[in-house]
């Protein structure tokens, strides 16, 4: 267990190292934002983790979702790719052209993650006696809840830095409808894992 967590810094660690560099080597003050924003997330992680034990899987699961943040705002897309806006990096290409955008891939995945730290959190503290379909139920809106506080992080980042790559209120919509669909497929796979089928 202790070597899982180890790898997990150690990975989390390089990536935002590199990503720091490119950062300052681009002159991109939107995502050295976010770089602070990241590690607050990951220290806090790290405290919650010494109150409960969040499971190997999921750490690693936090991690990857920080590194696919990295990759949308800092890794310019090929000449040729689709994209939406004015910035040409991984966040705004388009997986499906007018339709589906890698940035709401990664909200949809972020907040299915922050989802699953919601159960594992609610399972340590609530009786076993609680309701499964109550608990995931709270978990979905705490997904919800952590989406929201992204998007003032993100208004946070639009009123303080110049020219960002957030985009307007309809982007917005989508991001908060990316969150839900993540949160609402987060839980119903854990109610098929995790909850006993009598439940």
């Amino acid at each position: 267990m202790k070597t899982s967590i180890r790898n997990v810094a150690l990975f989390t660690a390089f990536y935002l190292t590199v990503a720091t560099v490119f950062a300052f080597r681009l002159q991109n003050w939107e995502f050295v934002f976010y770089i602070i924003v990241v590690l607050a997330a990951a220290a806090f992680v790290a405290w919650l983790h010494t109150r409960i034990t969040l499971s190997p899987g999921v750490l690693w699961a936090l991690s990857i979702w920080g590194l696919m943040h990295m990759i949308g705002g800092l890794v310019p897309l090929p000449a040729g790719w689709p994209f939406n806006g004015d910035k040409a990096v991984f966040y705004s290409l388009w997986l499906i052209p007018n339709y589906l955008k890698y940035d709401q891939i990664v909200h949809a995945y972020g907040f299915g993650v922050g989802t699953w730290v919601s159960w594992q959190v609610l399972r340590s503290f609530l009786p076993k006696s609680f309701p499964p379909r109550g608990i995931l139920t709270i978990c979905i809106l705490s997904g919800m809840g952590l989406g929201a506080l992204n998007e003032i992080v993100e208004f946070v980042a639009v009123l303080l830095i110049p020219n960002t790559n957030v985009g307007g209120y309809e982007n917005t919509g989508w991001d908060l409808v990316a969150n839900f669909a993540g949160c609402v497929i987060a839980a119903l796979i854990i109610r098929y894992i995790h909850v006993p089928k009598k439940q």
